[in-house]
């Protein structure tokens, strides 16, 4: 199992500065690579060139970054200037359909077509990651590529057949979130069968999986509060029902908010969809998730009740 660490993956109300001892923290423990998630409070290509300042070694990825608000261009160039004020550091970029109340609700953009829209821009960005200086920026432009390719790897969050298609024909790696080992084993049967058919070989499969080991009680809040987050999202509340939380669902979509969620929510639900407990319990859990097929966790580390999230990072350093 690869694991590699999300500075910030969405919004709670932990320090607005907290992704960047997160990164620094990951970095001096070997961890590879350091995702900047993007949201409401930070623009994933800033946090990016801002987390590329406080590490050293770490592979930077930005993402995922909804298509519906950005264009193919914008984001193989938002990769490649990180790369370059980073002093050459890999950059990759991970790409989503979000969700209708972010792309909508806060974008004011229209969330049309979006799995049609991934596919047509995951297609796009691949291409474009890998044009070198003096090729055209776009095809046919008379401007020309002056920084090099940013280097690090194209990502596709993915659940729905669609989206996992689209990523099976142009990423080098798929990403799941908040998922259990069972989900796992079911889209990585979709993942394979999705590549067969795209004659490719399968991309990476990788989940963005909360993590707490030893959690104290804020820790455990937080992971929980982080689930509540998805329970009126489609795609997502589904899953949640179906894991046993139908009560929490319901509550969701009746218009609860999240301090009523987390307390709906019962403490297994952090460890069904996470890697939440005493470290043998975690790294048990580990075991579950290689067995189902996941081949690289990406650890979202409660900071809460643990800044930076140092006992859980320090636990499951790489080896």
């Amino acid at each position: 199992m690869d694991f590699s660490v999300v500075a910030v993956a969405r919004e709670d109300d932990s320090p607005v500065e907290e992704p960047l001892r997160v990164a620094a923290l990951a970095d001096r423990l070997g961890y590879r690579e350091v995702w900047a998630g993007e949201g409401p409070t930070w623009d994933a290509f800033v946090l990016a060139a801002a987390l590329g300042r406080v590490t050293e070694r770490a592979v930077l990825t930005a993402g995922p970054v909804p298509v519906s608000v950005r264009d193919p261009y914008t984001l193989a160039r938002g990769a490649a200037s990180v790369a370059a004020v980073t002093g050459g550091r890999a950059v990759g970029v991970a790409l989503g359909t979000s969700s209708k109340r972010v792309v909508e609700g806060v974008h004011g953009r229209p969330r049309t077509r979006p799995a049609a829209v991934l596919a047509e821009s995951a297609a796009a960005l691949r291409a474009l990651l890998h044009a070198v200086p003096g090729e055209p920026v776009v095809p046919g432009s008379p401007f020309r590529r002056r920084l090099p390719p940013p280097g690090g790897p194209l990502t596709v969050a993915a659940f729905g057949d669609r989206a996992i298609a689209a990523a099976a024909a142009h990423a080098d790696r798929m990403l799941l979130d908040v998922v259990s080992p069972q989900q796992v084993r079911e889209l990585r049967g979709k993942l394979d069968a999705a590549a067969h058919e795209a004659g490719r070989t399968p991309p990476v499969l990788a989940a963005w999986l909360p993590a707490a080991v030893d959690p104290e009680p804020a820790s455990l809040a937080q992971v929980l509060g982080s689930i509540a987050g998805y329970l009126t999202v489609p795609g997502y509340r589904e899953v949640f029902a179906e894991a046993g939380f139908a009560e929490a669902v319901e509550r969701a979509a009746a218009g609860a908010d999240r301090a009523v969620l987390v307390r709906a929510l019962p403490p297994a639900a952090a460890a069904t969809v996470g890697l939440v407990g005493d470290l043998a319990a975690v790294r048990a859990r580990i075991d579950a998730y290689a067995e189902a097929g996941l081949d690289e966790i990406a650890l979202v580390p409660a900071t809460a009740g643990d800044p930076a999230g140092e006992r859980t990072l320090t636990a499951l350093r790489p080896a």
